[in-house]
């Protein structure tokens, strides 16, 4: 008896030590700083593409995402503040400044799916099937036919500036050009309800196509392209930021894991994906 007693209280003890020793191990591997704020565009989060993501990251790290889905200038302009850790975004020529003026680092590409100029079947301008999305623009134009905006200084909005920058027209003032100051899905339906045209990402359009009564009158064009950057945001510029916090976002979103589910993301749905990931690669080589 005295035998066996002697060896169960050994099993305890090893026991004991074990359970410690899986404590230590996972206090060790808890995150310093558990919370995590992702300033990110409307698009990624007005397509569901966040809600199956950031589950499955907060599971495998243990962090907690707070998503502030925002036009891209806005979610940098929280950045330069230092009031996120982590941006996703899908304006190229302002996110280079946000690199050079010191207030991310580390900018990876993440995926791109396109732009595409909507409007009602009417098609007031006659854009349909036209091949430049700048002389889609001039048509509109021409005809004083409804454009809305987003107006929010977004990527989208960003890339409609430059569209008409290309057509040689200045819309701003004209009482056929409306600015909504809002998001892309919310943008999308006040075109809808006054049957204009807009300019929208194809993955936020298809989300919402079944509700709109909207219809994709121009796509296809080199300059229609719309690329998403993850960066973190500078600690060096920003103590507080959660730099490992925001290391571990972006080296999740451009991991095989998440990049398969942007690849497969809305092709159940939809027959065709919303994104289409692209860690990884050259940005020459997108849309090829």
């Amino acid at each position: 008896m005295k035998k066996y007693a002697g060896l169960i209280a050994t099993l305890i003890i090893l026991l004991i030590t074990m359970l410690s020793m899986t404590i230590t191990a996972d206090v060790q591997a808890a995150p310093k700083q558990k919370n995590i704020i992702l300033a990110t565009t409307t698009s990624t989060q007005d397509t569901g593409l966040l809600d199956v993501l950031i589950p499955m990251f907060e599971k495998k790290t243990g962090y907690f995402v707070k998503t502030i889905a925002v036009g891209s200038g806005q979610a940098m302009a929280m950045g330069q503040k230092g009031e996120s850790d982590v941006l996703l975004v899908h304006s190229p020529d302002a996110e280079k400044k946000f690199i050079a003026d010191g207030f991310g680092v580390n900018r990876r590409l993440v995926m791109h799916n396109d732009f595409v100029i909507v409007g009602s079947g009417s098609d007031q301008g006659k854009i349909r099937g036209t091949k430049a999305a700048a002389d889609a623009f001039k048509k509109i134009a021409g005809v004083n036919a409804l454009f809305v905006s987003r107006g929010d200084n977004s990527g989208t909005h960003s890339q409609e500036k430059k569209l008409w920058k290309i057509a040689g027209i200045n819309p701003e003032g004209q009482k056929w050009y409306q600015q909504t100051g809002l998001g892309m899905g919310q943008t999308l339906n006040v075109a809808a309800e006054k049957k204009g045209y807009t300019l929208a990402d194809r993955g936020t359009y298809l989300a919402m196509k079944k509700n709109l009564g909207l219809e994709i009158l121009v796509e296809g064009d080199a300059a229609l392209l719309n690329i998403y950057h993850v960066i973190e945001v500078n600690s060096n510029k920003w103590p507080k930021a959660n730099a490992e916090g925001a290391t571990a976002f972006a080296d999740f979103i451009v991991s095989k894991e998440a990049q398969d589910i942007i690849k497969k993301f809305g092709v159940d749905k939809f027959g065709s994906p919303l994104f289409f990931p692209d860690a990884g690669k050259n940005l020459e080589d997108l849309g090829k």
